[in-house]
């Protein structure tokens, strides 16, 4: 019956040997809920019974390998020598006594050597093929055993080893079950990646593939206008920064307009298009930027990750999602008829739920470390590798989190910032280093100014030490996280449910971990035009003139040969004289500083009638439309309140949408930082130019053929409704 100790001491080698420990350091019971929500799926009663059920089972082995030994050494005893033909020579006894002795103890020391091995290389597949050896050796062995005991009529052999695979059969079903081991123990690590010739990042097992195999590119920044359409769902009116350009594109799918295939990691293909405004019929003139990559999607591998959570547990993390906003004074003004299906959960159980989750994605040669802050900073876990860490203790510890104080996010980033210090160094072609930032950003201690934050994050951009904002409810400000993620390497998302939560922190963190493309430069070199606009970028107010800059290009979902958010929008000038030859010089760098640039020269089209080359571009000007004029009603109906005054839409049958400048910000009574409420307002006048552009957006969604176009249609009817 040894095998059955065996093969749990061969299961149990790596976590022996790699020194798994339960680092966790934030002690639980400082936690004073602030909410009768209770935010443990494991209790401490189902805990402790399942180490004590553990330990009955793992006493088994002891008892097991007493009687083990017993037998071989009656067998050893009784096995007196027999003679044949003068000649003494063991007995069959003795000789299965001296192998049932032996060859355990020489098998678990080769299980150990093996584990010892794998904690020192942190080579997981190696010492899987090591166990999986070790373990056909044992059925081996006992395969042997039940022959050789039926031969020799030896019952003590046989019968115990049937029994011994019976057994070993149901240990290994157990510790299955149970999860004796990290989930995440013997996942495959990340694949190695090397640069390949020309400096492009190359994928072991990467090829050139078809467009619709291949991944596409997006912009950083704001990854979804959710705030815009909650704040509109509960009848409040939004802020102009909840609608950002690059957040609506990442809404869509678009295409791209390239018409070669890329070899490359990153081929830009160029379109250009002339439209009218719908109020003024102005002519138009537009040129797109399709973002596009080589890498087949199937072979898209993320970089090991050296990875920081660092998460808001304020008192404002009790409440549902969607329960409440902050007025003008700072009063919390509750939402009636709540039917959001989490509004049972509150904002720290789905955060909580989501990261559990998240980390089955991380791999045992990753670095998993945790932050926690309210009014202060509070280390939870040190940045440790994930195969020296007991992750079902680490998960069980994170679910049991409950919200206390203030928020100050300044200490979360800091001391979240401070468990890097000594993977700075780290070899940015094998690592990537990212702090997750979960908050519902409702700053109420310390210093509130941007600049202290913003610094931090800026000082983290230089060294390669990225941010990934997460705003959980309809709290979230997104003129904090606008100013933010404008650094390179940073990117955001706000969540209402849990649903939202798991498709950005499961469905999409390879994606959202991986920067691929920095410093993205496009110069327009052409007599006649320059570059009024950039949609499509949070560094649209740096990319004027003649010059177009994105910071960061985040790996993107394609579907049917579209890329979700996988364009940039040029909006041109014309000037007095004009050339429709334009020169177009674009340079980048990989996530390894390699330096890389391209040219090309296209053709404008002549004329003023509409012309569209493709639905790709067709489709971003529509949405450029849809937000600009979004952020002029929001805008003219905020100043008109704060004014006491009649609402004058910017927006005229004279002027058009007109685009409002990227950092044009209102002076409210709380400062940037806050979020401030004002019950939903549409002027008559305002309807009257909704109900003139749903006209005109249903007429070129029907052109476009992207049904996924009429949840804007949605929301103009419910303002004309309004």
């Amino acid at each position: 019956m040894l095998v059955l100790a065996v093969i749990l001491l061969v299961m149990l080698a790596p976590i022996i040997s790699a020194a798994k420990t339960d680092d966790w350091e934030f002690d639980a019971s400082k936690a004073v809920a602030t909410s009768p929500y209770t935010s443990s799926s494991f209790s401490t009663t189902s805990s402790a019974y399942f180490m004590r059920s553990m330990f009955a089972v793992l006493a088994i082995p002891g008892v097991i390998i007493i009687a083990w030994i017993a037998l071989s050494i009656v067998l050893i005893v009784k096995g007196k020598p027999i003679e044949e033909q003068g000649t003494k020579k063991m007995s069959p006894k003795r000789f299965a006594g001296i192998a049932m002795l032996i060859f355990p103890f020489a098998i678990s020391l080769l299980a150990f050597i093996a584990g010892w091995l794998m904690a020192a290389t942190s080579q997981i597949e190696l010492f899987a093929i090591v166990l999986g050896a070790i373990q056909l050796l044992w059925i081996a062995f006992l395969v042997w055993m039940i022959v050789y005991g039926a031969r020799h009529k030896l019952k003590l052999v046989w019968i115990p080893a049937i029994a011994m695979l019976v057994l070993g059969f149901i240990m290994v079903v157990f510790i299955a079950f149970f999860g004796v081991m990290s989930p995440s123990a013997f996942k495959a690590g990340a694949p190695l990646q090397t640069m390949g010739a020309g400096g492009g990042i190359q994928y072991y097992g990467a090829k050139v593939a078809e467009a619709s195999d291949t991944i596409g590119f997006s912009v950083g920044g704001a990854k979804d206008i959710n705030n815009f359409r909650q704040n509109l769902n509960h009848s409040y009116l939004p802020l102009p920064t909840d609608i950002t350009y690059e957040g609506l594109f990442y809404d869509y799918y678009f295409d791209t307009g390239a018409t070669e295939t890329c070899t490359k990691l990153f081929c830009p293909s160029y379109t250009s298009a002339i439209s009218k405004d719908p109020f003024s019929e102005e002519t138009e003139y537009y040129l797109s930027v399709g973002l596009n990559s080589g890498v087949k999607e199937s072979d898209f591998k993320r970089k090991k990750l050296n990875l920081v959570i660092v998460l808001d547990v304020s008192g404002s993390m009790s409440s549902s999602f969607s329960k409440y906003y902050y007025d003008q004074f700072g009063r919390p003004v509750q939402i009636e008829g709540e039917k959001d299906t989490d509004a049972s959960s509150s904002k720290m159980q789905v955060a909580t739920k989501s990261i559990v989750a998240m980390l089955d994605h991380l791999n045992p040669d990753d670095r998993f470390g945790m932050v926690l802050f309210d009014n202060q900073a509070y280390l939870a876990k040190k940045l440790r590798l994930i195969s020296e860490t007991d992750m079902p203790k680490i998960k069980s510890h994170i679910m049991e989190i409950q919200p206390m104080g203030g928020t100050y996010m300044e200490a979360g980033m800091k001391m979240g910032t401070e468990l890097f210090d000594e993977l700075l160094d780290a070899d940015q072609a094998e690592y990537e280093n990212r702090i997750i930032f979960l908050t519902d950003a409702m700053p109420n201690i310390g210093r509130t100014d941007e600049e202290s934050l913003l610094g931090m994050l800026k000082s983290n951009s230089d060294n390669k030490l990225y941010t990934t904002f997460i705003g959980i409810g309809v709290d979230f400000n997104t003129e904090l996280v606008e100013a933010i993620t404008k650094i390179r390497g940073a990117n955001y998302y706000s969540v209402h449910s849990s649903s939202q939560f798991k498709e950005r922190m499961d469905e999409e963190f390879e994606y959202m971990v991986t920067p691929l493309v920095f410093n993205l430069v496009l110069k327009l070199d052409a007599r006649g035009y320059e570059i009024e606009k950039v949609i499509g970028s949070p560094e649209a107010d740096e990319a004027t003139g003649e010059i177009m800059k994105v910071n960061t290009l985040f790996p993107s979902k394609k579907e049917e040969g579209e890329t979700k958010g996988g364009l940039v929008l040029l909006k041109l000038k014309k000037t007095v004289t004009s050339n429709p030859n334009l020169k177009l010089r674009v340079s980048y760098e990989d996530r390894s500083g390699n330096q890389m640039s391209d040219e090309k020269s296209i053709s404008l089209p002549t004329g003023s009638q509409p012309s569209y080359p493709n639905n790709g571009i067709r489709k971003g000007i529509l949405l450029f439309k849809y937000a600009s004029l979004m952020k002029n009603w929001i805008n003219d109906e905020r100043e008109a309140y704060w004014q006491k005054m009649e609402v004058v839409p910017m927006v005229n049958s004279e002027q058009g949408i007109m685009t409002l400048p990227d950092d044009d910000r209102e002076s409210w009574q709380l400062s940037a930082w806050e979020r401030q409420s004002m019950v939903l307002r549409v002027s008559q006048e305002y309807k009257k130019l909704f109900t003139e552009f749903r006209g005109y957006f249903e007429s070129e969604m029907e052109r476009i053929e992207d049904p996924s176009l009429s949840r804007e249609v949605d929301i103009l009817n419910k303002l004309i409704l309004q």
